[in-house]
């Protein structure tokens, strides 16, 4: 039972320290602007990351294209790993650090926005991804654990999560993703 408890306590300190930290809640703030402002334009949100980052994609792609707290009109969003087909192919054919680029690239418009989930910010076809999302004028946001990695470097906004604990950052990530999917919503669906 007790570390059931510490996960608890754990994942209690990892988000207070967040929300403690203004800049890191600015951060926030400015990822769902970005993603408003794009989407307000006709734009689209990518995701792209690897395991439970790919789950995490998934799942806020889907609140975001279906609907997070109320009904409204879809938005624009898509995983970029959900076409398996694609993903192995591309994967045989090329290399599995091609599988996120070649979709930025054929998928991915000026002004629309990347977001690279990678729990060490060094997942290589994410970085790619990131890299091409650049080359095409893609906003890109990354959400990472405390260090940040390549992607803290290459993204026009990072958010770390303040944890080198890869279980405490995707629960973090998935709260400051629900954060961002609520802000998007509110704003161009008020109620």
């Amino acid at each position: 039972m007790d570390f059931i408890i510490k996960a608890f306590k754990e994942s209690i300190r990892v988000k207070q320290a967040f929300l403690d930290d203004p800049e890191r809640m600015e951060l926030v703030k400015s990822a769902a602007e970005y993603c408003i402002e794009s989407l307000e334009q006709d734009g689209k949100i990518l995701f792209c990351g690897n395991g439970g980052s790919a789950s995490d994609a998934q799942h806020l792609a889907a609140e975001l294209s279906g609907r997070f707290q109320y009904d409204r009109k879809p938005l624009y969003a898509e995983a970029l790993h959900v076409n398996s087909s694609f993903m192995t192919a591309v994967a045989n054919d090329y290399t599995f650090d091609d599988v996120y680029s070649r979709m930025v690239e054929a998928a991915g418009r000026r002004g629309d926005v990347l977001v690279a989930l990678s729990t060490s910010g060094n997942s290589a076809n994410v970085v790619k991804a990131v890299e091409q999302a650049k080359k095409q004028n893609m906003v890109t946001i990354g959400l990472t654990g405390a260090k940040g990695g390549k992607l803290a470097e290459l993204c026009e906004l990072c958010i770390r999560v303040p944890s080198g604990n890869t279980a405490r950052i995707q629960e973090a990530h998935i709260l400051i993703g629900h954060t961002i999917c609520e802000k998007i919503e509110r704003t161009l669906f008020p109620q």
